[in-house]
């Protein structure tokens, strides 16, 4: 009964989304039905669920949420009230931009600025669209999306009040320091607005151009300037640095209501040129199909078969949040604001992108794109490099053509490592290893170039001293332990890329200090401890301590730092005592009580089993480093749990901030039974499975998996065969899995 169900609801939705089988297909081929964009919009997830496509600039979503942290994507699930349904947003991070070019239709009333009242009962989202009703107005609301234009369909009870506010002083997080800077505005004919938006905050250089076209001549303008109602005369150009919300009213009319807005990041030229070219007509129910089919097409990347719907919803819902960032940042004649604020016109087949969240997504985002759309991640190593090229240092966390000097390290390097691992980098490998080099010291060139502006954050202390002395003295920086351990992987990178480079002595320097990281292991405590400048252990020291911002550790604490050397295991497990200390520490790590002590203490520890925190990045390898260990089946339930209890099919369904796809793509390898623990080492170490039947569409064909008597209770790995030859060890390489082939786990209820 069940399966003919399941039948039905996909010949329902093929009906509405106009569905096609899927090239190679063998299990599935309308995987959007699986998606709930709601998952993660919940707790502090920070996801939305407005319309997008896969890697688009517009991300067309209700802000619900203006302040604080749970505003980082504009949207709550717990909120009731929408001010606007704004452009562009970041998914799951822990800070908030963006929300550009807001509108909001509405009904009556003679607020300046009009708030939409809705019930969670009439809000819909699917992958490409989004539908709520305002309550207060008598407004339905639907979304959808090509890459970089916007398309809304508002249907009015009252066929005699049609309004839209198009609010140009909209801002997320104005109590973080996000402001507006400067606003311009032309009124270019009777259903055509355009202008641009200029704001400061986590991008300290943010514009973005936008032009807006509604379906029927405005009837009347009402124009409100610096909040107040301009009532003279009707301004067709604006330029201030004030607020700007105008009032638009539409002749009376029982049809619904369109309007088009593309986005542009160079001019209003762009924003036009793009208009023209992906949405020239007005049928939203074309644009809603075709973004479902886009969607089905990069779904389809990785076919899985599941007897628990849980399973299903989770993972397609976490395989669509892995497509939302990076975002294609360009316009269709190939123009894009660089990384020095300059207009460049791309070289043909290089596209720009932005949003890298480098620090949590080269754990997982970057080495699953490697496996399902190695394209794609070599498009984003050469970005990284232009990057480098076009500001002089690697990008760290790249928003709007802006550096941020947001979280710890240069990531950047593990990502083109694990490129130049994979035979995936494209472009002058020599130029790859000068821009790690030049990336992980001090400059004070740039120092004195970022000078007055939140791009400062990017230079640090840090590698000054880890250059000069080794390591990160605790009593001159804060963060020191989880600097230098980073800065240790890194420079590992580093020197994998520039022995790939054949630039041997660069190499050799950079793999000395990939071994830094034992400068901060103590013997007594078995920890990663912080280091004073006399070379002395920080005292009095406390390992379940943390102090967001302040203490040695980076949103974290010693129990969650000191398992990170994945560059270079079998010397650390050495270093440590031997695989019998690394099992009895990781023991300790997910069975000591989950205190964690400090006033401050970051509010990102969260999922916690003992002191292994799921919720943030620093954590994510830990449970795989039982395969190091005789003990692997320690892992396996491990990772059920995680996988059980973290991530659920509801909206607080994702532990922690989601961080631009890096919690979800975890939980995609990681359902398919595999990790990859150190990206610049092509291998992959086992998990535990949760798909029964998986075909991932790879470079060389179909990487198929196989589960044998998967059940909640069979949550141990019995044999594991790789092309019908069992596997010695938990590991296979990249290689093996991208030239296809089958990989088979027999599952068991007992272990060893």
């Amino acid at each position: 009964m069940k399966k003919t169900i399941l039948f039905f609801q996909a010949v329902l939705l093929c009906l509405l989304v106009g569905c096609k089988p899927a090239p190679n297909s063998g299990l599935l081929s309308d995987e959007i039905k699986y998606v709930d964009p709601f998952i993660g919009t919940g707790f502090h997830g920070h996801t939305f669920p407005g319309a997008t496509r896969p890697f688009a600039m517009v991300q067309v979503s209700p802000d619900t949420h203006i302040m604080g942290w749970d505003a980082s994507s504009g949207y709550h699930y717990d909120d009731r009230e929408i001010y606007g349904f704004s452009h562009t947003h970041l998914s799951g991070t822990g800070i908030g931009d963006l929300g550009d070019v807001a509108l909001l239709p509405f009904s009556g009333g003679d607020s300046i600025k009009p708030v939409g009242l809705f019930n969670k009962d009439t809000e819909k989202a699917t992958p490409g669209y989004y539908a709520v009703r305002l309550d207060n107005f008598g407004v339905n609301v639907e979304l959808t999306s090509t890459d970089k234009v916007g398309f809304h369909k508002y249907t009015y009870d009252n066929p005699k009040d049609r309004r839209v506010m198009l609010d140009l002083g909209h801002i997320l997080q104005p109590n973080w320091g996000h402001k507006l800077v400067d606003n311009s505005y032309l009124f270019v004919n009777d259903s055509t607005v355009e202008g641009t938006v200029r704001t400061q905050g986590w991008a300290h250089f943010h514009s973005v151009s936008y032009r807006i076209t509604f379906s029927e001549p405005i009837e009347t303008v009402y124009q409100y300037i610096g909040g107040k109602l301009r009532q003279d005369s009707l301004f067709l150009r604006i330029n201030t640095e004030e607020d700007l919300k105008f009032h638009y009213k539409f002749p009376e009319k029982a049809e619904p209501l369109y309007v088009k807005v593309a986005l542009s990041m160079v001019d209003t030229d762009g924003a036009e040129k793009n208009l023209e070219a992906e949405l020239p007509g007005w049928d939203f129910e074309a644009t809603r199909i075709k973004s479902a089919e886009i969607w089905n097409d990069a779904l389809n990347a990785i076919e899985i078969q599941s007897a628990a719907p849980t399973v299903m919803v989770n993972f397609y819902t976490a395989l669509y949040h892995t497509m939302i960032a990076p975002f294609a940042y360009q316009d269709v004649d190939g123009r894009y604001l660089g990384m020095d604020k300059k207009v460049h016109k791309a070289e043909p087949g290089y596209v720009n992108y932005s949003v890298f969240s480098l620090w949590d997504t080269f754990r997982a985002l970057h080495p699953l794109m490697t496996i399902i759309n190695p394209e794609l991640a070599a498009d984003w190593g050469k970005v990284l490099v232009q990057g480098y090229k076009e500001g002089g240092i690697l990008p760290k966390w790249p928003l709007a053509s802006s550096y941020t000097g947001c979280m710890v390290g240069y990531p950047a390097v593990s990502v083109l490592a694990d490129l130049v691992s994979k035979d995936l980098a494209d472009g002058d490998l020599k130029t790859w290893a000068e821009a790690g080099a030049r990336s992980s010291v001090y400059r004070e060139d740039l120092a004195e170039k970022f000078k007055g502006t939140r791009e400062l954050d990017l230079i640090t202390l840090h590698p000054y001293f880890k250059e000069k002395y080794g390591f990160v003295p605790a009593d001159s920086v804060p963060e020191s332990v989880s600097w230098g351990l980073e800065m240790a992987y890194e420079d590992w990178c580093i020197s994998q890329i520039a022995a790939k480079a054949g630039l041997d002595s660069l190499a050799q320097a950079y793999a000395a200090k990939g071994e830094y990281y034992k400068r901060y292991l103590d013997p007594e405590t078995k920890m990663m401890r912080p280091i004073m400048g006399d070379g002395s252990f920080r005292t009095p020291f406390n390992p379940r301590y943390s102090a967001h911002m302040r203490s040695d550790y980076t949103e974290g604490n010693a129990f969650q730092w000191s398992f990170f050397a994945p560059h270079d295991m079998d010397n650390f497990i050495a270093t440590i005592g031997g695989k019998k200390e690394l099992e009895t520490r990781l023991d300790t790590l997910f069975t000591t009580s989950s205190q964690v002590d400090g006033e401050h203490a970051s509010g990102d520890i969260t999922g916690l089993i003992g002191q292994y925190a799921h919720g943030n990045e620093p954590s994510h390898h830990m449970a795989y480093l039982y395969n190091w260990t005789d003990s692997p089946w320690k892992g396996q339930e491990r990772l059920d749990y995680i996988m059980r209890e973290f991530y659920t099919n509801k909206p607080d369904g994702i532990i922690g901030n989601e961080d631009c796809g890096q919690m979800s793509a975890w939980y995609v390898m990681s359902a398919l039974g595999f990790y990859q623990v150190a990206p610049g080492i092509p291998v992959y170490t086992l998990g535990r499975p949760m798909v029964d039947h998986a075909l991932i569409h790879v470079k060389g064909g179909i990487f198929e998996i196989v589960v044998k008597n998967n059940s909640p209770e069979n949550k141990y790995i019995r044999t594991v065969t790789l092309n019908g030859k069992e596997l010695e060890t938990p590991f296979f390489s990249h290689a093996e899995m991208a030239k296809g082939g089958k990989l088979v786990f027999e599952m068991t209820n007992t272990h060893p």
